[in-house]
């Protein structure tokens, strides 16, 4: 078997452990460019801690999912600065937005030439400028991914800039910065986590790494999750919920997702829905997809007995039929949204299966759907 594992330079995991982050940024540039999510003043203990270590700082708020038109905007603010580290404290969105911006810095031209899909889809050819990402969230694991997600509103599309040297220098998750989050954002940004959990696990492109860190973070979703969304001050929760979105992120970094993802591009960039919602409404149907597929077409397939283990890991139950069911049941717990109500019609289904086929998160899907399975998909999550 031959694989890749790379991660961040450094992670540093644990509550409070912001508070350590002041003594870190001297050392790795002289201006930093900090992004943050609408809410500015969740940076102020970081913003102190640069004051305090008389590191200067411009701020820069990223109020929506970032688009590539905000991206240019925060590469020609940060280099007018002449910033030379990009801190992102954050959601999934502040932290791409700062691995965009860290790599824009310093590989010359127009982001389209980076950017999958839409854009000619170069490498990167020169290191980016040393990034901090700091989770205030526990769903996307961007803080230990290798691409930035834009999206582009004209193309009604949401792609990847992506290259391993976008890795950020430092991952720093610390467990107390979730404490605030609501249920409705507890519920999408876990259901994120638990999805990409599951489909580096059941991959095409799995290794033992990543199978190690997906067993880990799926028993903690499963014991975590529900308890979290009914009390967001459980500490043993949220630190759960934190270890597995981190635990996520490292698998999906380096194994594949699937078709959940695969929809959740195209459906992301037409319609206005946090993606953790549309993740968590599609992920029971793409399990049982997947599941029907392999019994119809490849009952003898290792892959099959995958989704055997996700019902053990799950639910103690090893059945793929458990572990659709319990994901499911949890769906429906966490009040997950229809399609139909972020304004998704069946004149539509064609033209978002055509792009989910074409996505790059598809490839790691561990069976090839075919356009019919795929429409029934989106009929059932309707």
């Amino acid at each position: 078997m031959n694989f890749e594992f790379a991660t961040a330079s450094r992670i540093l995991f644990g509550p409070g452990r912001l508070r350590e982050i002041g003594p870190l940024c001297p050392g790795m540039g002289s201006r930093s460019f900090v992004l943050t999510g609408k809410n500015v003043d969740r940076v102020k203990p970081l913003l102190d801690q640069l004051g305090r270590h008389r590191l200067p700082y411009v701020l820069f708020s990223v109020p929506t999912e970032p688009t590539v038109a905000l991206a240019v905007q925060a590469v020609a603010c940060a280099r007018k600065a002449q910033c030379d580290l990009v801190i992102a404290m954050g959601g999934g969105s502040a932290i791409d937005m700062g691995k965009a911006v860290a790599a824009l810095l310093t590989n010359p031209g127009d982001l389209l030439t980076y950017l999958e899909v839409i854009g000619q889809g170069r490498p990167i050819q020169r290191p980016p400028v040393p990034m901090i990402a700091v989770p205030t969230t526990a769903g996307t694991g961007a803080e230990v991914t290798r691409n930035a997600v834009l999206s582009v509103p004209e193309h009604q599309r949401k792609v990847s800039m992506r290259h391993a040297m976008m890795l950020p220098s430092l991952a720093l998750i610390d467990p107390e910065l979730t404490y605030s989050m609501p249920p409705e954002i507890t519920a999408s940004t876990g259901l994120d986590a638990l999805t990409q959990l599951v489909e580096p696990f059941v991959s095409s492109q799995a290794n033992p790494i990543t199978d190690s860190l997906c067993r880990t973070g799926l028993r903690r979703v499963a014991q975590s999750l529900r308890q979290v969304y009914s009390d967001g001050q459980n500490r043993k929760a949220r630190e759960d919920m934190a270890m597995a979105s981190l635990l996520g992120g490292l698998a999906l970094a380096n194994a594949k997702l699937g078709a959940v993802h695969g929809f959740a591009g195209p459906l992301g960039g037409e319609f206005r829905a946090a993606h953790g919602a549309i993740c968590g409404r599609l992920l029971p149907f793409v399990v049982e997809a997947n599941v029907k597929a392999f019994a119809s077409r490849d009952p003898e397939s290792p892959q099959l007995r995958r989704f055997n283990e996700l019902g053990g890991l799950l639910t103690g139950n090893a059945q793929a039929q458990a572990a659709v069911e319990w994901i499911h049941e949890l769906c429906e717990d966490l009040n997950t949204i229809a399609l139909r109500d972020i304004g998704l019609h069946r004149d539509q289904f064609s033209a978002i299966a055509e792009k989910a086929k074409n996505s790059s998160s598809m490839k790691g899907n561990p069976i090839t759907l075919t356009c019919e399975e795929l429409r029934s998909i989106l009929e059932q999550a309707l």
